[in-house]
C-alpha cells in the first residue's frame, strides 16, 4: 500500500488529507466499462471466444476473430493455407496479371506433344526392325487432333491428384493414372485411331505404355503447370538487349519445343505433299528423329536472330526475311551433308528442279518464307511464357507448412516448423 496526499472536498474547511491505496488503484484508471445491451452483447462475445479457445486448435481462431471484431471486421487474424498465394499475386503486377497456359494453348501444345511421340515410337521400331540409320516417324494430322483431345482428358485426370494425400498420392501415380491411360489408349486403338493398339496387346506394349503414363504424370503434366502465360506484357521491357537477351523460359525448354514443332511441321508438310501426289486421304505424314536436332537447333539460333534484328536494331520483318531464309537454306544444307556422310540423311530433293546437290531446293521457298513468319509468332508468344510454381505441388507444399485444407496455424509456429 501507498501513500498519497489529497486535497479535502471543496467546503470542508480541512486541510490536506492522508489517502490510502492499495496497489490496484495505483494503476492507471481504466474506461469504465459500457452498460446497457451493447455491454451484454460484448460480454457474451468475449465469454464466447474464451470457450472457444479451450478448444484444441481454437485458441488461434479466436485470437483472430477477436482482432477482426475489435478493429471494426479488418482482418488482422492468422492467414489462411489461401493466403500466401494471394499476397505473392499481389506483390507485382506482372504477377498478378499471369494466369495458367490458355485451354487454345496446352491444345496447340497437346497435340504437338502426341505428335512427337508417335514419331519417336515409330521410328524406334523401325530402326530396332530394319536396322535403318535413318531413323524415320510417321504420324497424322488426324492422330495430331486425337492427342490433342486425349491429353486435355488426361489432365482432368490428373487435376484429380489433390484429393490424394501421403501415401495415397503414390497409388495415384503408381496404379490409377496409369489404368486411366492405358485404358483409354486400348480404346481408342479399338476404335481405330491407334492401330498399334487395336487387337491383342502384349506385354511389351504395356509395359512401354506404363513408363509412358508415368512419365506424363510425374514430368509432362507437372512441368506444364508450372508454366505461367503474360498477354498483356509489353515484349521490350522483357527483352534486354545487351550481352545476351535474357528470356523467361529456359534454353532448354525453348529447344525441346522448337524440335517437337519441327515434327510437326514435316509431318504436316509431307502430309499433305502425299495427298497433292498420290491422293493419299490417310493423310500420313513422315520425319526423321534427326529432325529434332535439326530444325530445334535452327529455330533457337533463328530466335536469337529475331530478338537482336528487332529489339536490337529496329528491323521490320521483310528486312529480316531474307536473314531467315539464307541461314535455313545453309543450315539444312550442313545438316544434309553431314548425315549423308552416315547414310542417315532422310531427304533427297535430286528430282526436284533448281536443287543443289540433292539437298535444298528452291521448290520449297514459300514453305520456308512462311516459316520464317510463323517463327517471330511463336518467339512472341514464347516471350509471354514464364516459369513459375508448379500449381498442385505449390498446394501440397502450403498444406504442409500451415496445415490441410485451410485450417489456421500460430504464425509462430509456422516459422518454426
Amino acid at each position: 500500500m501507498t501513500e498519497r496526499k489529497g486535497q479535502s472536498p471543496a467546503g470542508s474547511g480541512r486541510g490536506p488529507a492522508l489517502v490510502i491505496v492499495s496497489p490496484a488503484q495505483s494503476l492507471p484508471p481504466r474506461a469504465a466499462a459500457p452498460c446497457g445491451p451493447t455491454a451484454r452483447r460484448h460480454r457474451r462475445h468475449d465469454a464466447s471466444l474464451s470457450g472457444f479457445g479451450r478448444s484444441g486448435g481454437g485458441r488461434e481462431r479466436a485470437i483472430g476473430m477477436a482482432g477482426r471484431w475489435r478493429d471494426g471486421g479488418a482482418d488482422t487474424g492468422p492467414t489462411t493455407a489461401r493466403s500466401p498465394r494471394r499476397q505473392g499475386e499481389d506483390a507485382s503486377g506482372e504477377d498478378a496479371a499471369a494466369a495458367e497456359l490458355p485451354r487454345w494453348m496446352r491444345l496447340y501444345l497437346y497435340g504437338m506433344h502426341g505428335v512427337t511421340l508417335d514419331v519417336v515410337l515409330s521410328a524406334l521400331r523401325g530402326s530396332v526392325k530394319d536396322r535403318d540409320p535413318k531413323l524415320v516417324g510417321f504420324s497424322s494430322p488426324y492422330l495430331c487432333v486425337v492427342h490433342s483431345l486425349t491429353h486435355l482428358a488426361l489432365e482432368r485426370v490428373h487435376s484429380q491428384k489433390r484429393r490424394f494425400r501421403g501415401r495415397s498420392r503414390a497409388v495415384f501415380h503408381l496404379l490409377l493414372y496409369p489404368s486411366v491411360y492405358i485404358g483409354l489408349q486400348m480404346l481408342l486403338g479399338t476404335l481405330g485411331a491407334f492401330p498399334e493398339h487395336a487387337g491383342v496387346v502384349s506385354a511389351w506394349q504395356l509395359a512401354v505404355q506404363y513408363l509412358i503414363s508415368l512419365y506424363f504424370t510425374r514430368v509432362f503434366h507437372e512441368g506444364l503447370s508450372g508454366l505461367r502465360y503474360h498477354p498483356n506484357l509489353d515484349l521490350r521491357q522483357r527483352v534486354q538487349v545487351g550481352p545476351g537477351p535474357q528470356l523467361a523460359l529456359p534454353g532448354s525448354v525453348r529447344f525441346l519445343f522448337f524440335g517437337m514443332h519441327g515434327f510437326l511441321d514435316e509431318v504436316l508438310f509431307t502430309s499433305a505433299f502425299n495427298l497433292a501426289e498420290k491422293s493419299d486421304r490417310t493423310l500420313r505424314g513422315h520425319t526423321s528423329l534427326w529432325s529434332f536436332l535439326m530444325y530445334g537447333s535452327c529455330s533457337f539460333v533463328v530466335e536469337k536472330l529475331y530478338l537482336r534484328l528487332r529489339f536490337g536494331r529496329g528491323w521490320g520483318a521483310w528486312r529480316r526475311l531474307p536473314v531467315y531464309v539464307c541461314f535455313v537454306y545453309a543450315w539444312e544444307f550442313c545438316w544434309g551433308l553431314a548425315l549423308r556422310c552416315f547414310g542417315a540423311c532422310s531427304w533427297d530433293y535430286s528430282h526436284y528442279p533448281h536443287n543443289v546437290m540433292g539437298l535444298i531446293t528452291l521448290l520449297y521457298l514459300p514453305g520456308w518464307v512462311c516459316l520464317s513468319f510463323y517463327q517471330d509468332v511463336l518467339s512472341n508468344v514464347l516471350l509471354r511464357v514464364t516459369c513459375g510454381p508448379r500449381g498442385l505441388d505449390w498446394e501440397d507444399e502450403v498444406d504442409r507448412d500451415e496445415g490441410v485444407n485451410g485450417s489456421l496455424l500460430d504464425p509462430r509456429k509456422r516459422h518454426t516448423q
